[in-house]
């Protein structure tokens, strides 16, 4: 008889699935140690819910344990967003509170006042960013958004604005760039909605396309086809990787950086995802340097590359100013360009359908100051005071990024009578600033005439931030600014935009991840004539 032997790969396997236990049980051990050890520097931090040992104030697939002891529907499902949730836990312990993610203190910030006077009156200490495990592992703390706060931080984000500026950033020679995509998308809006038969139409591939676009002709030098694949499918990886980071399991790396490695589920995916996006933008890297021409740079990567020319042969060689930062940046520029805006976008769009009254009027205007058949511009903007309050409120209802992008104390800090120790992460809540009732009479009401005056004239409001507030406001606002104007009012000067007849609107609550954007939706275009 032939003694029964493992195969060696079973093996293996076993081996592996019991070192991936052995490991777990390790790292909650050590970080309830940890907590525990670290409970005495929480001396006089802001209150907040009691948090439970390893996993602190977040169970399950990192969703606020919090969160769904309070906001359970009748089926047992998580009924609120929760930016909502957290913005409401301010009722209960202030505008000032902390949560636990495992280990780690986070306090966050709500209200206008509050927000301002951390990121504006103290930038020294707010202004850096979390050393959160899944972003280290993607980012290697590179790049411009989730960089560390300092001298490298400082040097490549003037570099970057001061290059962006050269090729039109905030300038009308921009124009031309973006409305040629905006060509595109109305002859495409066009035909697809008369192949749907009256069902409407998905806008947000065409809008996130053209938006990419200009982002791609600034950054990268080149414009992609609507139709190309390669180009669609990255689009997609990228929409899908930035929800995978914050609506999945693989939030639980920022608990048990391990998980990153499993070869399953969301975690692969995401491996997946990261691989796939640094195979493009490394290709497109590559290129730029086989052909660079100093005498004549066509996009920021040529200049970047000009730039680490220059100091190798100043023989200043700069460690921080490397081909691999340079993957970073372009990566932040590429998606942060194309999901803000994006979603903004069809936000406009969503409410226009919603709010008909609304959208007459904006387009009475546009008929009034552009007329039909001449091009929209950015010189028509001043004129158009209705209009852009139509599109800050939206942007004040929306806020594409409500909760903002993590910041971290640099140092411990009395604010406001409480002591927030060094390294704790630091949530701005964008979301609680726009719907402050002691800011914004009605703050859950669309209403456009809040940002006009007796006389119809634009009024700008202090605690209006969508883009941010401090030294880590976002870099692309001006970008975002142009885009927005002349893709809303371009496209509501050639269609009228309603919701299929006997199809029910989406939730407003939208879809949460980086970004909040809108629930998938269709719309019926038809022209104007």
């Amino acid at each position: 008889m032939v003694p029964l032997s493992w195969p060696d790969n079973l093996s293996s396997f076993l081996l592996s699935q019991v070192n991936i236990v052995i490991l777990i049980v390790f790292v909650m051990v050590y970080n309830l140690v940890n907590f525990y050890q670290n409970r005495r520097d929480f001396a006089n931090i802001p209150p907040g819910p009691r948090p439970l040992p390893i996993v602190g104030n977040f169970g399950g697939f990192l969703i606020p344990s919090f969160i769904l002891r309070r906001f359970k529907g009748e089926s047992g499902n998580n009924v609120k967003s929760p930016v909502i949730a957290l913005t409401e836990l301010a009722s209960v312990y202030g505008n000032i509170y902390s949560l636990f993610v495992g280990s780690q203190l986070v306090v966050v910030l709500n209200g206008y006042e509050v927000v301002k006077d951390a990121l504006s009156n103290h930038p020294e200490v707010f202004s850096d960013r979390p050393d959160l495990p899944a972003v280290v592992i993607m980012t290697k703390r590179k790049g411009i958004v989730f960089a560390p706060y300092g001298p490298v931080w400082r040097k490549h984000r003037k570099f970057c604005h001061t290059t962006l500026r050269n090729f039109g950033l905030g300038k009308l020679s921009l124009e031309p760039c973006i409305l040629q995509g905006l060509a595109t998308i109305k002859t495409e809006l066009l035909r697809l909605n008369e192949e749907s038969g009256g069902t409407g139409v998905d806008p947000a591939p065409l809008i996130s396309i053209a938006v990419s676009n200009v982002i791609c002709s600034l950054a990268l030098g080149q414009r992609f086809h609507h139709e190309d694949h390669e180009f669609r499918t990255l689009l997609d990886l990228m929409a899908r990787g930035l929800q995978i980071c914050v609506n999945s399991s693989a939030v639980l790396i920022n608990i048990f950086p391990l998980l990153y490695y499993l070869p399953f589920g969301a975690f692969k995916e995401l491996r997946q995802v990261e691989r796939d996006i640094t195979l493009f933008l490394k290709k497109i890297i590559a290129k730029h340097r086989e052909k660079l021409d100093r005498e004549n740079p066509q996009d920021f990567i040529d200049m970047y590359l000009i730039e680490m020319l220059a100091h190798k042969a100043a023989g200043v060689e700069d460690k921080n100013f490397t081909e691999d930062y340079l993957f970073y940046i372009i990566g932040e520029l590429f998606i942060a360009g194309t999901d803000t805006t994006t979603s903004t976008v069809l936000w406009f769009l969503l409410y226009m359908a919603l709010h008909p009254d609304v959208q007459d009027k904006v387009q009475a205007e546009i008929d009034e100051v552009v007329g039909r058949n001449q091009v929209v511009s950015l010189t028509h903007k001043g004129s158009m005071p209705f209009t852009e309050a139509t599109i800050m409120e939206v942007q004040r209802l929306t806020v594409v990024v409500p909760l903002s992008i993590p910041h971290m104390t640099s140092m411990t800090t009395e604010f406001r009578g409480f002591t927030i120790p060094k390294g704790t992460i630091i949530v701005p809540n964008l979301w609680s600033v726009h719907r402050d009732p002691t800011m914004w009479d009605d703050p859950d009401s669309f209403n456009t005439a809040r940002f006009l005056d007796d006389e119809g004239k634009l009024l700008r409001k202090e605690c209006f931030i969508p883009f941010g507030i401090g030294r880590r406001v976002c870099m692309g606002e001006q970008l975002a600014k142009m885009e927005l104007f002349l893709t809303v009012t371009s496209l509501l000067q050639a269609f009228k935009f309603s919701l299929p007849e006997g199809v029910p609107p989406p939730s407003l609550h939208g879809r949460f991840g980086l970004t909040l954007a809108p629930c998938p939706y269709t719309v019926c275009v038809s022209p104007r004539g």
